[in-house]
């Protein structure tokens, strides 16, 4: 009996032994080596605000919330009888202006052939009065006659130009109610799903009332937060992955496309190795637009994660922060992400990182490039407000 329990005892030992020896290697094997820095986030996307230009009616919205549309989809349709019998009106107006103007310049050719007229009719009296067939008062009627044409004719002119004004005004009432009368189909800028639905048909929307939330999924990214040490080595432009909590098995890459200029308190929800690190810098990881296309119908927002971001352009990515997406991205350039569309300060086409200097092009160039200039050192300051957060929530 004692033999029986003592080989039990020893076979709950070597089976504690074998768990703790397999928990220690993948702990050693998820460590992230020197050179990369990590953050807790969550995947975002831009939010469009789907909003009405004017007071009107709701007719339809065709969409519900989740639903994925395309560029140009319709949101919502607003009731614009009221505008379409504006604009009836205003296209009648604009027609008996043209008509307007046409009497107008016939009426400019009755004036011109008047002033023709009593100018031959002068000339005429002059001579004859010249000759003494005719007296002084005939001479002084014929010149009253021409002046009273070239009046009439600049009069005419006149009424043509103000036709012409009336024409463009007319114009302009119908452009701005057709403009209007569109603007009642209120339609998705871009590639987005719908998050919100904010309104029914049969409500009545006050001007820049919102009928729906959009999320540009052209435009998906993880927000995360760095303390000051680790952001001030961090360059626009440097590789990142991201590892999601619902798919912690697959590296998904990324790009930094922002370091905001200013550190913050450090915000509630994030998780830092320190107790509290007091201040922190707002960080921006894009996924490239590409993959998100690829995989458009599994893109989601909210959902939580851990971002991985390369400070040492010569460390090379532990195995586990590789994936098949992530060498696809490596080998194909369409995977490249595209220049971000103005997140904030720090972003755009040039790479510069956290101090500011320009990041060296991977592509060669034919003009001499000068000696690069000793990095800078910057010394960060906690004063100063900063950024608002709007990034991840855990």
């Amino acid at each position: 009996m004692t033999i029986r329990r003592l080989l039990i005892a020893l076979a709950l030992l070597a089976i504690l032994g074998a768990g703790a020896a397999y928990g220690w290697r993948a702990m050693q094997g998820n460590r992230l080596p020197a050179g990369f820095a990590s953050g807790n986030g969550r995947i975002e996307a831009n939010e469009i605000d789907v909003a009405t230009k004017y007071a009107a009616r709701v007719l339809t919205i065709p969409v519900q919330e989740g639903d994925l549309v395309e560029a140009g989809a319709v949101i919502a349709t607003l009731d614009t009888r009221d505008l379409e019998a504006q604009l009836r009106s205003a296209e009648a107006q604009l027609r008996q202006t043209r008509r307007a103007r046409e009497e107008a310049v016939a009426l400019v050719d009755q004036r011109s052939s008047e002033a023709d007229f009593a100018a031959k009719e002068m000339e005429r009296a002059l001579i004859l009065f010249g000759k003494g067939h005719v007296a002084e008062q005939r001479v002084d009627q014929a010149r009253n006659s021409r002046r009273t044409a070239d009046a009439a004719l600049e009069a005419a002119k006149s009424h043509l130009a103000s036709a012409d004004e009336a024409i463009a005004a007319a114009a302009g009432d119908v452009d701005r109610l057709t403009d209007l009368v569109a603007d009642g189909v209120l339609k998705a800028p871009r590639k987005s799903r719908v998050l919100y639905r904010l309104a029914e048909p049969g409500e009545v929307l006050a001007a820049g009332g919102k009928a729906a939330t959009l999320l540009d999924l052209s435009n998906v990214y993880m927000t995360f937060f760095l303390p000051t040490d680790t952001a001030g080595n961090l360059a626009l432009g440097a590789d990142a992955r991201i590892l999601l909590d619902a798919v912690p098995d697959t590296a998904i890459p990324a790009t930094v496309t922002f370091v905001a200029p200013r550190a913050q308190f450090t915000p509630k929800q994030v998780e830092t190795k320190s107790e509290r690190d007091r201040m922190m810098f707002r960080v921006k990881a894009r996924v490239p637009e590409a993959l998100v296309t690829r995989y458009i119908e599994r893109v989601k927002t909210g959902l939580t994660g851990m971002a991985y971001v390369k400070l040492d352009d010569k460390a090379a990515w532990p195995d586990w922060l590789e994936s098949k997406l992530t060498r696809e991205a490596t080998s194909s350039p369409a995977l490249s992400p595209s220049p971000p569309r103005g997140e904030g300060r720090g972003e755009g086409d040039a790479q510069h990182d956290f101090a500011g200097n320009a990041v060296p092009s991977n592509h060669a160039s034919i003009v001499p490039q000068p000696t690069p200039r000793p990095p800078l050192t910057l010394t960060l300051s906690p004063g100063g407000r900063g950024d608002p957060s709007q990034g991840s929530r855990s």
